[in-house]
């Protein structure tokens, strides 16, 4: 492009001077408190001693109490599993997130454990996207428009009592259908996707689901598919903090997601109510 060559040598040192500043985003000091926090991982191919295999980058996003989105995190993990997510979170923990109340993501392996282990006094939202995925993969493609129809209805309640009478009539209903997995799967886990009913209402669409992290990992699938197999795992992970960063640094940081004054003073959410 240049029209001269550039040898190994001089690509090695200006990637070396890239990670530098990437590393140092990476592990950067995290400054206030974070009320909700959204979990994911994307999986990706690695080149290991002539095989390919996967490769997982755990990423967040978080809520500050400024109500501004913000990109907290992003590690190489083995696998999506308890020891990936228990290092994960130790990593964000460490660096000072703080103030975490919410945590919102899919019902990934060890995910759950690992948050009960390391913030205690977070409640947990399992993603309703997600879960609807889960339901239907029980379903026959003929009645899966039939069933999101019924699942939505659940998540369409005034509170969280109505939503959990919703969500019984809904197995009674897959029962009926003959659909025992689906109905077993809403009966067990429904109640996990209702954690979002004890915050403010006007939040609920925003924190009921991963979709504001799915984004991103969608952006991360699009940029990373040209590579196909990366030569290790710490270059997937680079290529991805590198896009997260530059996400970062765009408008999507710069406007406010969430109107945080009900979330910080319950006193005021409680009388709009009783009015």
């Amino acid at each position: 492009m240049w029209g001269t060559p550039v040898s190994s040598g001089t690509v090695l040192r200006l990637n070396q001077e890239i990670y530098r500043h990437i590393e140092a985003w990476r592990n950067r000091q995290i400054t206030g408190e974070l009320p909700y926090l959204y979990l994911d991982g994307v999986v990706l191919k690695r080149s290991w001693a002539g095989e390919v295999k996967n490769v997982s980058v755990l990423v967040t996003i978080g809520i500050g109490t400024d109500g501004y989105r913000q990109i907290l995190g992003v590690c190489e993990g083995e696998k999506e599993d308890l020891e990936g997510w228990r290092g994960f979170l130790r990593h964000l923990k460490d660096r000072g997130l703080a103030g975490v109340r919410l945590v919102i993501s899919d019902a990934c392996r060890g995910l759950v454990e690992a948050v009960t282990e390391l913030f205690p006094q977070a409640d947990w939202q399992r993603c309703v996207v997600h879960f609807y995925r889960n339901v239907f993969s029980h379903v026959p493609n003929t009645k899966i428009a039939e069933v999101a129809r019924m699942l939505k209805a659940i998540h369409a309640q005034e509170d969280r009592k109505a939503a959990a009478a919703k969500a019984k009539e809904v197995v009674a209903r897959l029962r009926a259908m003959k659909l025992k997995s689906a109905a077993d799967l809403v009966e067990q886990k429904a109640g996990e996707t209702l954690t979002y009913y004890a915050y403010p209402s006007t939040h609920w669409r925003r924190i009921r689901s991963n979709n504001p992290l799915e984004r991103i990992i969608r952006e991360i699938r699009r940029r990373t598919r040209v590579v196909g197999a990366f030569p290790d795992g710490n270059s997937a992970l680079m290529l991805v903090a590198a896009r997260l960063r530059h996400i970062a640094s765009t408008k999507w940081s710069k406007r406010r997601y969430l109107a945080m004054e009900r979330l910080l003073n319950p006193a005021k959410q409680d009388q709009e109510a009783a009015a």
